[in-house]
């Protein structure tokens, strides 16, 4: 397979961790992707915003870990399971349709509760769709229903080897059902059905509140320089030095 061509993006203000500065590596424009070739990328740690596909490429910085769930492997634990018989009540349906007025307005109000110091909470509907969206990728708007009553979407990209889990939005007046909890492990079961082996999740950043659900999906695989090898193991070798 030939090698994809990246370009490197200009240093900016990191997004996650006050203080320090990031920098992406960009899947250059003009490679036309496809849902193999996105494949690859994803089992090699990159991840996709819109039409842009990128992994951080920080000078001083290895904070982001590209990380996935192993679903043979994933068993839940006993607070998942209470999510999952607390949300037991909810359909799923794959929505064909890529822009929703209700989706976007459920977006919004996710935002505003759960991100409101965030540059997203002034997203127009132009801008909702540039972020979840793309031409080439075969991307799933899977809603999360209580009757008629929207509670969750999850945008999920179907891969060859998997499902990637792009972005969840849901209702911040339900905390109780813990809904994005329970997407994931829906993924993680829609994956199995389908027998895929891998769930992923984008990037965990240890330092970082928002993400720490992430380690709760266990065993969770992380990307590292010697490839992919469970948490456990890195935290291990961490310690030992």
């Amino acid at each position: 397979m030939k090698p994809i061509p990246l370009y490197i993006g200009y240093e900016h203000d990191c997004d996650y961790l006050p203080g320090r500065r990031a920098q992406m590596a960009y899947v250059s424009p003009r490679v036309p992707l496809d849902r193999a070739i996105y494949t690859r990328l994803a089992a090699s740690g990159f991840r996709r915003s819109g039409e842009m596909v990128y992994r951080p490429y920080c000078r001083d910085c290895s904070a982001c870990v590209p990380v996935r769930i192993p679903v043979q492997e994933f068993r839940p634990n006993r607070s998942q399971r209470r999510v999952e018989k607390a949300n037991a009540d909810l359909t799923v349906t794959r929505k064909l349709d890529v822009f929703d007025e209700e989706h976007y307005q459920l977006y919004m109000r996710y935002l505003r509760s759960r991100h409101p110091e965030g540059h997203m909470v002034l997203s127009s509907r132009e801008d909702y769709i540039q972020f979840v969206a793309s031409e080439w990728g075969d991307t799933g708007f899977y809603e999360f229903r209580h009757g008629s009553e929207l509670l969750a979407v999850a945008v999920v990209d179907h891969l060859d080897d998997g499902l990637s889990a792009v972005y969840t939005f849901y209702d911040p007046d339900q905390p109780r059902r813990s809904l994005g909890t329970y997407a994931v492990l829906w993924q993680v079961a829609e994956a199995r059905r389908r027998g895929l082996p891998w769930v992923y999740l984008g990037f965990w950043i240890a330092q970082c509140r928002k993400m720490a659900y992430k380690v709760l999906f266990r065993p969770l695989q992380a990307m590292r320089a010697e490839g992919w090898v469970t948490l456990e193991e890195t935290a291990e070798r961490d310690r030992d030095g």
